[in-house]
């Protein structure tokens, strides 16, 4: 166990994209924040309801665009994120890429995990927006059952802007015609 930790330790000047490159595939889920590597564990409603968007956003899907999850979008040599769910240009998917650019990316789509709830709702969506993505979808399980904020771009000032808060269905135009029941997306067990 010593090996493993050490193989994570803190690297001088910070972790890299290089970095990442080199480390096995073994199923852990790495990120980067301005070259600090972060790892975290989803549980089984959040990959549950993973699941269950990517099937439901794919039967959507039209023609020009492809919805995935848990594919790395490389922002810059020390950052690094892997939505939960996204969708990207068909042009990209096409290549069958390990990760994608972020003018690959249509939207991004965080689950908000209790361990990562600042990083989810403030860190990611700020960067994203940064970065160019032109929508994103946060995802949170509230008392009332769970609940889906969509946002779009603000290009100018490079923020998002909140587009509905959905507690029913989303029902949105954006980035293609959505009309999704909740339901779809709530595991047996929330």
């Amino acid at each position: 166990m010593t090996t493993d930790l050490e193989s994570f330790r803190p690297l001088p000047g910070g972790w890299t994209t290089d970095h990442l490159d080199l480390l096995p595939e073994d199923g852990h889920r790495r990120e980067l924040l301005d070259g600090v590597l972060l790892m975290s564990l989803r549980g089984r409603i959040h990959q549950s309801i993973a699941a269950l968007l990517m099937v439901a956003l794919d039967e959507d899907c039209p023609d020009g665009y492809d919805v995935t999850q848990g594919v790395e979008v490389r922002i810059n040599r020390t950052r690094s994120f892997i939505p939960d769910v996204l969708v990207t240009t068909a042009t990209a998917a096409a290549r069958e890429p390990s990760r994608y650019e972020p003018h690959e990316v249509v939207l991004a789509v965080e689950i908000v995990s209790p361990s990562t709830r600042s990083i989810d709702r403030v860190l990611k969506p700020a960067l994203y927006a940064q970065a160019g993505i032109p929508f994103h979808w946060r995802i949170e399980i509230e008392d009332e059952g769970i609940v889906v904020y969509t946002y779009k771009i603000d290009p100018v000032n490079e923020v998002y802007t909140e587009t509905g808060r959905w507690t029913k269905f989303v029902d949105t135009g954006e980035p293609f015609p959505v009309n999704l029941p909740i339901s779809r997306i709530t595991p047996r067990r929330v």
